[in-house]
């Protein structure tokens, strides 16, 4: 029926539907939590659909979603609207498909795609808008916790992001982090969020291709420059992730190409943590092993300094390769004069823990050197600047095309923009 509706005034008052229900909204129907109710749609049921209907004003605790509560498989969410909830406004099941949707203004995250009891499959994530989402700010009431995001990925096997308009997260617009693999992010405008518009941390085996990337990051990227960090916070941000054949997927590369980034805070950068692997006390994914091994304590001394576990211990930022892209950069649209002009494939001087094999200059010397890493046939328009190595190596185009980095073979470089 038309009109908004409520549940019960108990916060755990919600609708539990059974395997195959479908719950069809008239025009303008609502479902208001009141800001009592903490859950909208829960259950195991799999197989459910939700299409014409706003679900808003529900109080759900952080990292727990209002719509799908217990992650149940196979839910389709169609012309829906999922705005102003506290946490995440979805959470997400194996084969879950969210389509021409709006996910906005939620407290957390837009949608959750985390399963406790297992890893996600087949998820599909096409036509939506998906805006306005962190509105609690909880990266700033837990520094550091990386909760937040207009969407966020937790060992996802298999999804496809296409066709969405992300735009003005607080935060990071699609953030894929720890094991997630075999992602397609294709045919997306980015725009306009305050962090990156798309981090791929800890992961396998993905497309990005013929996307839109603009006026992202100018906040967090602005206020890391003022404080004096010259680490390249980027707007495509590939963190320890990499292709890996030995991983199932429909590539085993990252493959980036046909994309335009215009006008963001820096551009794409490549990452390795040295200290960050499986095991490790600096690995912020605690108690996770990478896709390779079976059990985190294999990773571990004397073992860990021989093959296969040397290799395979880490989340490796390899077999990347950014291709066909157009890089605008116009320093006065940005309002900027330094530190958004960058692109960079690096890693920091491994110290820590004592027993960590990967200590000192190599994890630097493989994810520049080594690993397949590489930019080719790209434009550039405007002042660009590349970091190889190590923060403290910043590089003209001359120096990223000349030995020993050989970057960009086939790239052009274009006038200063705007100039």
């Amino acid at each position: 029926m038309p009109g908004t509706h409520r549940l019960d005034p108990d916060r755990f008052a919600q609708v539990i539907p059974k395997e195959g229900d479908s719950y069809l909204g008239a025009p303008g129907a609502v479902l208001d939590g009141g800001k009592t109710n903490q859950y909208a749609f829960g259950g195991a049921a799999p197989d459910v659909s939700i299409r014409h209907l706003t679900v808003q004003n529900f109080v759900a605790p952080p990292d727990e979603g209002v719509v799908n509560h217990e992650s149940a498989d196979g839910w389709v969410i169609e012309h829906a609207t999922i705005q102003e909830n506290s946490g995440a406004g979805l959470m997400a099941g194996a084969r879950q498909q969210v389509r021409a949707s709006c996910l906005r203004g939620n407290g957390q995250y837009g949608m959750n795609a985390y399963k406790g009891g297992g890893p996600i499959g087949g998820l599909v994530i096409e036509g939506n808008e998906i805006t306005g989402n962190n509105k609690d700010d909880w990266e700033r009431r837990k520094p550091g916790c990386g909760c937040t995001g207009g969407v966020k990925f937790w060992a996802v096997n298999g999804a496809d992001v296409r066709g969405n308009w992300v735009h003005d997260n607080r935060g990071t617009g699609l953030w894929a982090d720890t094991n997630n693999n075999d992602f397609r992010i294709e045919d997306n405008l980015l725009e306009a969020n305050d962090g990156a518009a798309l981090i791929y941390e800890i992961s396998y085996n993905a497309v990005i291709r013929n996307n839109v990337i603009r006026k992202n990051n100018w906040v967090e990227g602005r206020r890391a420059a003022e404080r004096g960090d010259d680490f390249p916070f980027a707007t495509v941000y590939l963190s320890e992730s990499g292709g890996e054949p030995r991983v199932r997927a429909r590539t085993d590369r990252i493959e980036v190409y046909r994309n335009v980034l215009e006008n963001n805070w820096n551009g794409i950068t490549l990452w390795e943590n040295a200290d960050r692997f499986c095991n490790s006390p600096a690995n912020t994914s605690s108690g996770v092993c990478t896709l390779l091994v079976d059990r985190a304590d294999r990773c571990s001394a004397p073992g860990i300094s021989g093959a296969p576990l040397y290799a395979d211990c880490r989340w490796k930022t390899q077999r990347v390769d950014i291709r066909d892209n157009r890089f605008v950069l116009d320093p006065s649209v940005v309002d900027c004069t330094a530190k958004c002009d960058r692109m960079a494939v690096l890693a920091n001087y491994g110290t820590y823990p004592e027993w960590s094999p990967y200590k000192g200059e190599q994890v630097a010397e493989d994810v520049s050197l080594k690993q397949q890493n590489r930019w080719h046939e790209n434009v550039y328009v405007g002042p660009w600047k590349f970091v190889a190595h190590d923060p403290s190596r910043v590089l003209d185009s001359g120096q990223w095309q000349g030995p020993p980095y050989q970057q960009d073979q086939g790239s052009t470089f274009g006038p200063r923009a705007g100039g």
